[in-house]
């Protein structure tokens, strides 16, 4: 039976009102609840999946967190990547293990710690940020979730370009979002995906400019998801009367070799051609 570990990141969270605490398991330290208080102590050595009470008896579930767990309950003093994103940017960009990825814009490393979950020890995370201070919130954060042997974190503005060549795939979460188109086909292999969480609509039509004169892109599509959860009560299933809306943009595009150069002028003539096309 697995066991709860000192040093390891673990989940409380309560049945009723599923409140949610992530925390590592530090010998002689506590959480404080609004339920009561919770010893670490207490924890290490129970089986994971136990039921165990706070001292004035309120009850939580002890549980591995998983990267849903961890990226939505990151430590963070900027907006982050959610899940609800997060997964659908991993399989847009092809990430998967073995990977090499650059992402611009680390922020409190919510999508650090996503591609670092998938990209495996045998792939590697390369995260660039001009904001010193906010990368050491995504050090605690891929330090809680145990990802910090597969993430290099670098203090340079991604506009003076990235070191690493024959990359999978870029994405870049920064403003203004095309001003690093060149620098990132640099470093992407051919036909990988470049892509950008990009928050109003005309920053994406000015990207999508700049996309359409450029030779070295293709295969452009422009995303939004919205996701609606339901109260899972069986006498009463029904939408939650909130829904996680509009959080971005998702931008996609496909690194090619030079191709001869398609402006959006001529795809309003022909409506049917919607992303160029490059021909062998």
């Amino acid at each position: 039976m697995r066991r709860a570990q000192a040093g390891e990141t673990v989940l409380l969270v309560n049945e009723r009102d599923r409140r949610r605490f992530v925390r590592t398991l530090e010998p002689g330290k506590s959480l404080q609840t609004h339920r009561g208080k919770v010893e670490y102590d207490h924890l290490i050595g129970q089986p994971l999946g136990a039921e165990i009470r706070t001292h004035l008896g309120f009850p939580y579930y002890l549980l591995l967190p998983t990267t849903d767990d961890l990226v939505s309950n990151a430590i963070r003093k900027s907006q982050i990547i959610f899940p609800k994103d997060a997964g659908y940017i991993v399989m847009k960009l092809g990430i998967r293990a073995g990977s090499t990825f650059i992402e611009a814009g680390t922020g409190s490393g919510g999508l650090c710690v996503a591609m670092a979950t998938i990209v495996g020890d045998t792939g590697h995370v390369y995260s660039y940020d001009v904001r010193v201070g906010m990368q050491d919130y995504a050090r605690q954060n891929l330090r809680r979730a145990g990802m910090t042997s597969r993430v290099t974190l670098k203090s340079r503005d991604a506009r003076e370009g990235f070191d690493e060549r024959d990359v999978d795939a870029v994405f870049l979460d920064m403003l203004p979002p095309h001003e690093c188109i060149d620098q990132a086909r640099q470093s992407l292999r051919g036909s990988g995906v470049l892509g950008w969480l990009v928050p109003t609509a005309n920053q994406v039509i000015d990207l999508l400019k700049v996309l359409y004169a450029s030779p070295d892109y293709g295969f452009f599509e422009v995303e939004e998801l919205i996701l609606r959860s339901y109260k899972p009560v069986v006498a009463r299933l029904r939408p939650e009367d909130q829904i996680v809306g509009h959080t971005g943009y998702l931008v996609f595009a496909r690194a090619v070799m030079s191709r001869e150069v398609k402006l959006s002028e001529e795809l309003e003539d022909n409506p049917d051609d919607s992303s160029p096309i490059v021909e062998d």
